[in-house]
């Protein structure tokens, strides 16, 4: 025996061969059960104590099954074989191959012992069990395990195996389009279209291959669409940015037009409050003489009123103002026209309510807030209203036309002539109906007027 070992004899050992298919380690204490495979003592008494309860004891590697339990016995041959090959050979450390163990959802190796089994990577459908990284070393080193037919772990054995006659369902019915195993072809089966598992595999391999290439064009379409569209969102959003700075330009535009009115309107409010400032002061400049005519007209009524001579005292005329008004008997409230004739002197052309006073100073047309007067003289004309007067243009004539539309609110004058030229529009709310008036400011003999009711 011992020269068989020698290297001149050319004998070439495979150590994969005395390598046990539990542990994955070299033989200790090799023993031989009756399907013989051989196994390390401690390996396969491990496994057969955990199929104790079950009452029948199985081979790891072809499950050939026995009962009662056999009594193992060494292999003295196979133990001294092994021995020398420890001594010739220099043990090189296996690769070490990813264990993980197995999860709820995961395929356990059937050939790991213990209560915490390995997750397995590959099933054997000739085995027809699961093994780790680890166990499954065999089945690449062995070469009869290398012709196994070994698929990937991802469904339970079980679910290949028919449930019938617990054979691997080999066989393909397109009666009932289900797998079969071999044993039902000749009974459940026996008059149906069968053909084997590859053979349908193939069929479905090219149509699927149909199905791979009309979704591999659906795809190409839709990635084209897919860019089409990304190309549109891009062109969209060069065209909202234009759109965004077509905006900015058109708004800025607006705003600095804005700011120019601004300019302009605050140019147009200060140039008339400075005319309104003017106006008031001409204005007061007019109050302020004719408050100082008042006074020196009191004055001389009160040096009047304290004379001792009564001859004198009724020789002297004094008159408030020099003013004589008259008011028409009657009161106007719809649409109204009357025109007004006048010769020499200064007269007021009026409207006014009836209650307006009648002795004290603001009696006067257009110095209260219940009349309204134009003011015609040979210079020009005047209107008047509570203590408010201003100079109106317009040409110069012997006759003037007064216009009321007491519910719009509305009083005009007119100058007339060959034509009708409007001096001055009144737009206020009448709170009582209005009577015509008229009131010779300043004048001597020969002076008249008349209305006339048109």
């Amino acid at each position: 025996m011992a020269e068989k070992w020698q290297p001149q004899c050319g004998v070439e050992l495979e150590p994969n061969q005395f390598y046990c298919s539990v542990c994955l380690d070299l033989l200790k204490d090799p023993v031989t059960i009756q399907c013989g495979h051989t196994y390390c003592r401690s390996c396969i008494e491990g496994c057969w104590d955990q199929e104790k309860e079950k009452g029948t004891y199985s081979c790891p590697q072809c499950r050939e099954t026995f009962s009662p339990r056999p009594v193992l016995g060494r292999n003295n041959m196979l133990a001294e074989v092994v021995e020398k090959l420890k001594r010739t050979v220099t043990q090189q450390p296996r690769p070490a191959s990813p264990l993980a163990p197995a999860g709820p959802t995961d395929i356990a190796c059937d050939f790991c012992c213990g209560t915490r089994r390995n997750k397995a990577s590959m099933s054997c459908l000739t085995c027809l069990a699961s093994y780790c990284p680890a166990h499954l070393e065999p089945h690449h080193s062995f070469p009869v395990l290398k012709l196994h037919q070994l698929v990937s772990a991802t469904v339970p054995l079980k679910e290949k195996m028919c449930t019938k006659h617990n054979k691997l369902m080999e066989v393909y019915c397109k009666t009932d389009q289900r797998c079969i195993c071999y044993l039902c072809t000749m009974d459940d089966h026996r008059h149906h279209s069968t053909v084997s598992a590859a053979a349908e595999r193939a069929d479905k391999q090219v149509k699927l291959g149909e199905i791979q290439s009309a979704v591999k064009l659906r795809f190409q379409e839709r990635q084209e669409e897919l860019n089409e569209l990304v190309q549109a969102v891009k062109d969209f959003e060069i065209c909202c940015q234009t759109a965004v700075k077509s905006n900015d330009r058109h708004f800025d535009k607006l705003i600095s037009s804005i700011q120019k009115q601004r300019a302009l309107m605050k140019e147009l409010i200060e140039a008339r409050w400075k005319t309104a400032i003017a106006e008031a002061e001409d204005l007061q400049m007019q109050l302020e003489e004719e408050m100082a005519k008042l006074r020196r007209r009191d004055d001389d009524v009160e040096q009047v009123s304290h004379t001792a001579d009564h001859i004198h005292f009724i020789q002297v005329k004094v008159v408030f103002g020099g003013v004589k008004q008259v008011l028409c008997r009657e009161g106007l409230t719809g649409r109204c026209y009357w025109e007004v004739s006048w010769s020499g002197g200064v007269w007021s052309v009026a409207a006014s309510y009836k209650n307006i006073s009648r002795t004290s100073f603001d009696s006067e047309f257009g110095k209260n807030d219940k009349s309204w007067s134009l003011e015609c003289s040979a210079n020009g004309y005047t209107f008047r209203h509570n203590l408010v007067a201003k100079a109106v243009s317009g040409p110069c004539t012997s006759q003037i036309g007064v216009y009321l539309d007491y519910r719009s609110g509305t009083l005009s004058f007119y100058s007339i002539s060959d034509s009708m030229t409007l001096l001055h529009k009144v737009r206020t709310v009448f709170t009582q109906p209005l009577y015509p008036g008229l009131g010779l400011k300043e004048g001597s003999s020969g002076c008249y007027a008349e209305v006339k009711k048109l």
